[in-house]
């Protein structure tokens, strides 16, 4: 579950980022908000592949309960690195947020510009996670599926919705 949460927020954000600076209007709330509600509904459809994934890992495997149980050793692997990242993404919102506009605007900059850029590294982290801590190639699997599938979000609401609007 919490995955699937990482997930889903991060197709939010994924849609926020395939728009993000390509209207120039000052209240641009409402655009966001379908912006991040693309990225949440692309990312829904695409976060489907690695369950799908893992429902036939679970019906090949001649060892149902051994495999859950590696594919869970595997799940919780790829959360670590994965919510070490998200603690620093939420950490530079806060900041974003909470302090001055020049000070806030700053640590966006060096915060979360880099953090969006490092996000592969993550997915990798990630999957090196699932693979030490026990998950084996079955977690690997879906690790690399779920993750192309939150890499791919971006570039297909972009591609959607916000190819020609610049």
């Amino acid at each position: 579950m919490p995955l699937l949460i990482l997930g889903l927020v991060d197709a939010a954000f994924s849609g926020f980022r395939a728009y993000a600076g390509r209207d120039a209007r000052i209240r641009k709330h409402r655009p966001i908000a379908c912006a991040a509600l693309r990225g949440l509904g692309v990312g829904s459809a695409l976060l489907l592949a690695p369950v799908l994934t893992a429902g036939l890992v679970l019906l090949a495997a001649a060892d149902q309960a051994r495999t859950y149980d590696t594919l869970t050793a595997g799940g919780i692997g790829y959360l670590l690195p994965l919510a070490v990242y998200a603690t620093a993404v939420l950490l530079s919102l806060a900041a974003y947020f909470a302090l001055p506009f020049r000070a806030g605007t700053l640590a966006m900059v060096i915060g979360l510009g880099p953090l969006t850029l490092l996000r592969p590294l993550a997915v990798m982290a990630a999957c090196a996670g699932a693979v030490l801590n026990g998950g084996g190639r079955s977690s690997l699997l879906v690790g690399v599926v779920a993750g192309a599938a939150v890499l791919c979000v971006e570039p297909a609401v972009h591609r959607r919705w916000y190819h020609q609007v610049l």
